[in-house]
């Protein structure tokens, strides 16, 4: 699966899926959201259990404001259309699976 682009949208129907859903908060010009980017892709393309989506905050601000995102790149986990973990700044692969499968 690939990674989906969230905003207001289509944000409810992303969430509202049984798998797990990992978003990323992001803006284009920021360096880590940019290192994270190909990380994200991989988890993307390699575990189909879950569901990737990238919601950029320069476009979504509403969107950012009701997570209270204050720094990215910002990663919510969200089950069963409740968010459960969420982590600020560059992680590894293997954090983010941790977030995800906890």
């Amino acid at each position: 699966m690939s990674v989906l682009k969230v905003g207001k949208s289509n944000f409810k129907d992303v969430i509202n899926t049984a798998k797990p859903v990992l978003l990323d908060f992001y803006a284009d010009w920021c360096g880590p959201c940019q290192m994270i980017s190909p990380i994200l892709h991989e988890i993307a393309q390699e575990y189909p259990q879950f569901v990737v989506g990238k919601v950029n905050v320069d476009e979504e601000m509403e969107l950012a404001q009701s997570f209270s995102v204050v720094s990215i790149p910002m990663l919510v986990v969200m089950k069963d259309g409740k968010a459960v973990a969420s982590a600020v700044g560059l992680r590894g692969k293997e954090d983010i699976l941790s977030m995800l499968e906890a």
